[in-house]
């Protein structure tokens, strides 16, 4: 027999369920898996293992293949519509090449087959539930990110990294690529921090006009400006000893940089048109898809605000990093938009799901909720195939894009449309878009545009 060492402390063990209708199996595994230190409850058949999941919780199922009734991969299924990020790892003696594709293309954790070695399955328990030398992973279950569904160790560490973030007051700097989830993020950082009990609010400071920003984090008294008919708390007074997220952080004029550096230094707020501040108590978690040091160097972001934001940085890995998540969110996704359209539950077939974890991703989870609901809007079987996830993902460029990054193009093409008309003259460009001087110049150096560079533009 394989010598095995001991896996974790008996402080945290990891809770296993062990499934096969062969006794003898069954009792020998436990024997060995007890004296790494796990701790081991057993079943005799895939419908006892469901009926122990009603009144029990594992961090892992690990199942036997061939079984008499419900055999591995049923109870891998049922598995999944309880709990969908529960892991499930198969054991056979049967094993082929074909059985472990299909399997990893469901979304089983890990598949091994018998004879197998006793560290090669301790290894990937460990692996599968996100531990490391012993230490339970109390991630996998832990109701602060139950929104973030992952079996990626890679995640699951930058998880760990978050939740020791989150237990401090420091302000969270979140970056990363377009659709990743960096709102869900800065949500479950709320929910593990000491201000969950209070309000979580986020703004998108690319979506609001410049004009109404200000008054949308700070506030305005009555008759402020044309429009003010009320006084009305800002943001920052709505996220009091909470958690405010700045999104998208990057698109901030330059002008309320230095307002919003000062309400962070201060601690205190001047609504619009008050001549009085208004102590403030929150958190602020900021995020942008944007390159902040390229827009440091060319001044369009400050500097010292950067630094009073970014005291923690957390980068949030690609979807395309942690490719093992594919299926699982995809099942998510279908589960949900199957019963949002009122279809029966579908599922992908092995090469539909095989096309979903082979694909670049550019547009992260996102792009891939958006390639599911196609499927589940067009399906007309049971099973997914194929053809309709390839035409998905090929057609996904011409999705619907975002309102926020329609209008940024929009506008930014509609400058320099005028600014080509004019060759370059910002006094003509204004008054043609019947704008001030001051306020056109804002929008060129939002969306980085040089008039300099339109000179002559119209001769050539």
């Amino acid at each position: 027999m394989t010598q095995i060492a001991p896996a974790l402390s008996a402080a945290t063990p990891i809770k296993v369920l062990l499934v096969d209708d062969d006794p003898d199996l069954l009792r020998l595994l436990s024997i060995r898996l007890k004296a790494s230190g796990f701790d081991i409850k057993c079943a005799d058949s895939g419908e006892a293992a469901i009926a122990a999941l009603d009144w029990q919780r594992p961090d892992i199922v690990v199942t036997d293949l061939r079984m008499q009734g419900m055999d591995g991969l049923a109870l891998f299924d049922a598995v999944r519509q309880r709990h969908l990020s529960l892991p499930v790892i198969v054991l056979t003696a049967h094993g082929s090449i074909p059985e472990a594709i299909e399997a990893t293309q469901r979304g089983i954790a890990g598949y091994l087959t018998k004879p197998y070695d006793a560290s090669q399955l301790i290894a990937q328990i460990q692996r599968a539930v996100g531990t490391s030398g012993g230490a339970v992973g109390n991630l996998q279950n832990a109701q602060w990110r139950s929104e973030i569904l992952t079996r990626s160790t890679f995640m699951e560490d930058f998880l760990q990294q978050a939740q020791l973030v989150a237990a401090s007051e420091v302000s969270v700097f979140i970056s990363g690529p377009s659709g990743a989830g960096k709102e869900l993020l800065a949500k479950a950082i709320h929910k593990a921090s000491p201000r969950a009990g209070n309000p979580f609010v986020a703004i998108n400071c690319g979506a609001i006009p410049e004009q109404l920003l200000e008054s949308e984090l700070f506030g305005h008294v009555k008759g402020a400006f044309t429009g003010a008919h009320r006084d009305h708390d800002g943001l920052f007074q709505a996220a009091r000893s909470g958690t405010l997220f700045l999104d998208e952080i990057g698109d901030m004029p330059p002008p309320l940089q230095v307002k919003l550096l000062r309400v962070l230094e201060e601690r205190e707020v001047r609504p619009v048109g008050s001549t009085r501040s208004v102590p403030v108590d929150v958190r602020i978690i900021s995020a942008t898809h944007r390159d902040l040091n390229t827009a440091r160097a060319e001044g369009r972001f400050r500097d010292d605000l950067y630094y009073r934001l970014n005291v923690v940085s957390l980068v949030i890995p690609a979807l395309a990093e942690r490719r093992e998540d594919v299926p699982l969110l995809a099942q998510h996704f279908l589960l949900r938009l199957s019963a949002r359209y009122k279809r029966p539950t579908t599922t992908f077939s092995p090469e539909a799901m095989e096309l979903l974890i082979s694909a670049p991703w550019p547009g992260n989870v996102r792009q891939l909720l958006n390639v599911v609901e196609q499927t589940v809007a067009l399906t007309t079987t049971p099973v997914i195939p194929a053809s309709l996830v390839q035409r998905a993902l090929q057609g996904d460029g011409d999705a619907i894009e975002p309102f926020e990054d329609a209008r940024r193009r929009f506008e930014r093409d509609y400058l320099v449309r005028l600014l080509r008309l004019t060759d370059g003259n910002v006094a003509q460009a204004a008054r043609l878009a019947k704008r001030n001087r001051t306020e056109f110049y804002r929008l060129l150096s939002r969306h980085n545009l040089e008039p300099g560079v339109f000179k002559d533009a119209g001769s050539s």
